[in-house]
């Protein structure tokens, strides 16, 4: 399978996991957090919002990317999220296909598995249809999540049951909940 597939299948996987849970309002508490793939400490920029245990460096420029890091020994129970930015366009749908850039990292530890903002800031486009399900409901809006808009950026924690499951795949072991920034460039 070429690259740019594995790499749509991985985000379409994990989009789909996002799909459970609720919305706070972020802390911006200057804790010690995992600050690298390696998972380092480090305390957050100036500016960073942490929410859950996930710390966004950038959390409102959409012309670069949100560099998330998370450790956290907590297990989410459903999806979790925050709206960043919250965006005015049109609004995504479960059966919407989408155009996205994107960032995921492991939320045990903040290794990064894939992001678009690496691959020369290319957005990728799917269909919410054909990724897995906490993906669909995190931008498309199901199960109490509301739906994003076009130029919304979300922070996602998504339970391993929404996304791989026990099903290991590429950098993603089994049974693990993944962090992704998701920003709704477009919706058709």
């Amino acid at each position: 399978m070429p690259r740019s597939l594995a790499v749509t299948a991985v985000l379409a996987g994990a989009l789909a996991l996002a799909a459970c849970g609720g919305g706070s309002e972020p802390s911006d508490t200057g804790s010690s957090l995992a600050a690298s793939a390696g998972g380092s400490s480090a305390a957050p920029a100036a500016g960073a919002v942490t929410y859950q245990g996930v710390t966004v460096s950038n959390p409102t420029d959409l012309t670069k990317a949100s560099n998330p890091t998370s450790s956290s020994s907590k297990t989410p129970a459903k999806l979790e999220y925050k709206d960043l930015v919250v965006g005015t366009g049109k609004e995504a749908n479960a059966s919407s296909t989408v155009t996205v850039q994107y960032e995921g990292v492991l939320y045990k530890d903040g290794t990064a598995f894939d992001s678009s903002w690496s691959r020369g800031g290319q957005p990728a486009s799917f269909s919410l249809m054909q990724v897995v399900p906490g993906f669909t409901q995190g931008i498309g809006g199901t199960d109490g999540v509301p739906p994003m808009k076009e130029g919304g950026r979300r922070v996602m924690i998504l339970p391993a049951e929404l996304g791989y499951g026990a099903q290991a795949t590429g950098a993603i072991p089994a049974n693990s909940p993944l962090v992704f920034v998701v920003d709704l460039v477009s919706v058709s």
